[in-house]
């Protein structure tokens, strides 16, 4: 991760969804509280629907404002995170980069986004060090997103076919909250999940063909906020991470073997990495596929990702402060494809 020295931020505008999994008025409160103790103008709007959060981050753009807003602050979860890059990234396609940084304050079910840049830091630190600019120990980096060839969307914490991608279907009707909620679910999908016949492509290269629980593409090292399915992902190195689980693992310890990256070294887990995925489904039915923590309509049998190198400037703490340090996974029985 390369991040890079920026002042304080001017002007804000804060994207709540007030119906995120672990919202709370006191939680607004207290955000509210850290800017003007920091003396940051700062304007909140609240969501009420699906795709508020891509307007009003859009809107952002189209406002001519003096100061201009520097800032934009998702609070929500990583649904919420997702919508506000639509809106930040769909403003200016032709300036990728440009524009006011993100940050994000963790509000959902899993919060992988925000893990992805502090890790279990509290989220009030951290917002206190963007607010006091790179003095205060956060840096900018430029974030690497994917785009869903297929639809248009942006994918910024990775995208997922198979059993991780059915928990969230599960995971609806959990009577839990938080990161509690979706280990509940994925649980419960893994020891039920029948595997599907894939094929997964990295820049026309088959990593793998055949039974697959999982094809995972990203981004972000962790899903569902505590699974490090891409344990090596560097979410600024200009490349797609990619994880497949195949047949020969029983789906029911899929869960446990990606809390902590031990997958890795388990035969039937293929790893690669590169500018453009394919995922498919090769029996004519659609792929159940997910996105950002968002399940997708089951209309596709083939999904392809790009990546958008440098699309977003992100306020990130440094990878000792967010809990990123390098670990050296194992490699034994791991089959791999690598393009630059």
């Amino acid at each position: 991760m390369t991040t890079f020295t920026a002042p304080p931020p001017r002007r804000a505008v804060v994207i709540a969804n007030p119906t995120a999994g672990t919202m709370s008025d006191g939680l607004l409160d207290g955000l509210l509280a850290l800017f003007a103790n920091a003396r940051t103008e700062v304007t909140l709007h609240r969501t009420e629907k699906v795709g508020d959060a891509t307007a009003a981050a859009r809107a952002v753009f189209e406002r001519r404002q003096d100061p201009a807003v520097d800032l934009v602050v998702a609070v929500g979860g990583d649904g919420t995170v997702h919508e506000v890059i639509e809106g930040m990234t769909g403003a200016r396609p032709d300036r990728p980069g440009d524009g006011p940084a993100l940050a994000i304050v963790p509000a959902g079910t899993g919060n992988s986004g925000y893990r992805m840049f502090w890790g279990e830091r509290p989220w009030q630190e951290s917002l206190r060090e963007i607010l006091a600019g790179s003095a205060g120990g956060a840096g900018l980096c430029r974030l690497d997103l994917a785009q869903v060839t297929e639809t248009g969307a942006k994918v910024f914490l990775g995208a997922c076919s198979g059993v991780i991608a059915d928990a969230l279907r599960v995971a609806r009707s959990v009577p839990l909250s938080g990161r509690a909620r979706y280990a509940r679910a994925f649980a419960e999908t893994a020891a039920a999940f029948t595997p599907y016949p894939g094929r997964v492509t990295v820049d026309g290269t088959v990593l793998h063909e055949g039974g697959t629980v999982l094809a995972n593409v990203g981004g972000g090292r962790f899903r569902g906020g505590q699974y490090q399915v891409l344990p090596r992902s560097e979410y600024d190195d200009g490349l797609l991470d990619v994880c497949v689980v195949d047949a020969t693992i029983a789906p029911s310890l899929v869960p446990e073997l990606t809390r902590d990256g031990k997958h890795l070294g388990s035969p039937g887990v293929f790893y690669g990495r590169g500018r453009r995925v394919v995922v498919e489904r090769l029996d004519g039915v659609p792929l159940c596929f997910e996105h950002d923590g968002e399940l997708q309509p089951p209309s596709l049998r083939r999904i392809t990702l790009e990546v958008l190198p440098a699309a977003l400037p992100v306020w990130s703490g440094s990878g000792a402060a967010a809990g990123l340090s390098t670990v050296e996974f194992p490699t034994a029985g791991l089959s791999t494809v690598e393009t630059a």
